[in-house]
């Protein structure tokens, strides 16, 4: 029976780890550095079930995410885990946005997403106090709490025999007689194969194992506001608003999570640290590493307008509520309290493209998940599924 060792515990590691330990047939140890689960990426999200709207027609990202919106679902309700459908509305706020709004719609046709166009008055039937002149009534959308669906995932793990060790940051791998060494501070243990999905430092540990990768983890924080409970009624389930094609990230929107609270946000800028979760969290040698790798200066560029604005809607609630006040109008910035951050991994190619899609590379007896962005929460037993076959392959099970 072959071991193998998948490093980092968020969900799509705890995903991977359970495809492979219940669908594989093998031995399976799970390496956290964080003292909890779920810690970075898989916390610091609003908790949406993606349906595949935005996505290529015929692309992985969006191949996996139809499955994962049907899969993730069933499994959180199997297990006890608070998932519904709320369905979201995608609004275009005046006629300019009309033709976007309308491609949109044959994106989600052409991905097999039940969505349909309506009016703004059938628009205001789902969420009164929207603004706009058309929107796109996306059913398939949902919300789920996934730090307690990895909990359960966690659960099923240790149901079935998988070695789960948080605190176990990875010092060092060493590829030795066939098999895979890794030294934590714990020791060193030897693998048949490992698996790495380790978000934020994937690209960190690829190098680490002798792979160079195709791409570099630039992180992004996404800051996040919340309404006052007094003024949740404002928003009954997700608002967003319609995506330019031309920059990189959707835009701040508004979702209400399966406890209630109604989240707004992301913004995006960048961190000054892989775990930058706020201005003042700095690392030297995280920037020292972004300033030397001139995709990051060639992004800088291409979307320097961008990053200005994102920058001073970071720096003012006004900025932040005058953005959220497009899609509903009676949104204050005294109706806005801070929420904790997140951070996302993205992926960046060296001319300064970002990586749209999944981005996975492998080598002898190892599988490096360099890219999983959004929607990555909503896919993750499906990436497992899929990562199981590049495992088999790698490791020659």
């Amino acid at each position: 029976m072959s071991h193998i060792v998948v490093i980092g515990g968020g969900i799509v590691g705890l995903a991977v780890a359970r495809e492979l330990l219940l669908r594989r047939g093998c031995r399976v140890t799970v390496l956290e550095k964080e003292p909890r689960w779920a810690r970075h990426q898989t916390g610091h999200n609003s908790g949406v079930v993606h349906a595949g709207l935005y996505y290529a027609a015929g692309s992985l990202k969006a191949r996996l995410c139809r499955a994962g919106n049907r899969s993730i679902i069933d499994y959180a309700r199997s297990r006890g885990v608070a998932a519904r459908r709320t369905g979201k509305l995608v609004v275009a706020v005046d006629e300019s946005e009309l033709p976007r709004l309308h491609a949109l719609a044959a994106r989600a046709a052409a991905n097999g997403v039940t969505a349909r166009l309506i009016s703004a008055a059938q628009a205001r039937e789902h969420e009164p106090e929207v603004d706009c002149v058309a929107a796109l009534h996306v059913v398939d959308t949902g919300v789920v709490d996934y730090v307690a669906l990895s909990g359960a995932l966690v659960r099923d793990l240790a149901e079935h025999g998988a070695d789960l060790r948080l605190d176990s940051a990875v010092l060092g791998i060493r590829h030795r007689h066939g098999r895979v060494e890794i030294a934590t501070g714990h020791g060193v243990d030897v693998f048949d194969g490992l698996v790495n999905c380790a978000g934020l430092h994937s690209d960190v540990v690829a190098r680490m194992a002798g792979i160079v990768p195709t791409a570099r983890i630039v992180p992004f924080r996404g800051e996040f506001h919340a309404l006052r409970p007094e003024r949740r009624h404002l928003v009954r389930g997700l608002i967003y608003p319609v995506p330019d094609p031309t920059l990189p990230f959707l835009g701040v929107h508004l979702t209400r999570g399966v406890d209630g609270e109604v989240h707004a946000g992301p913004n995006a800028v960048l961190a000054l640290a892989r775990e930058g979760y706020r201005w003042r969290d700095v690392s030297v040698r995280d920037l020292a590493e972004v300033a030397a790798f001139g995709g990051a200066w060639r992004l800088a560029r291409r979307h320097l307008r961008t990053g200005v604005a994102e920058v001073r809607r970071s720096w003012s609630r006004e900025r932040f509520a005058r953005d959220l006040a497009r899609l509903v109008p009676a949104i204050r910035a005294e109706d806005l309290v801070p929420h904790p951050a997140g951070v996302r991994a993205q992926a960046v190619l060296p001319d300064g493209r970002l990586v749209d899609d999944f981005l996975v590379q492998t080598g002898k007896r190892q599988v490096h998940v360099l890219n999983a962005p959004s929607p990555a929460a909503t896919s993750a037993l499906e990436i497992a599924r899929h990562l199981g076959d590049r495992v088999v392959a790698a490791v020659g099970l």
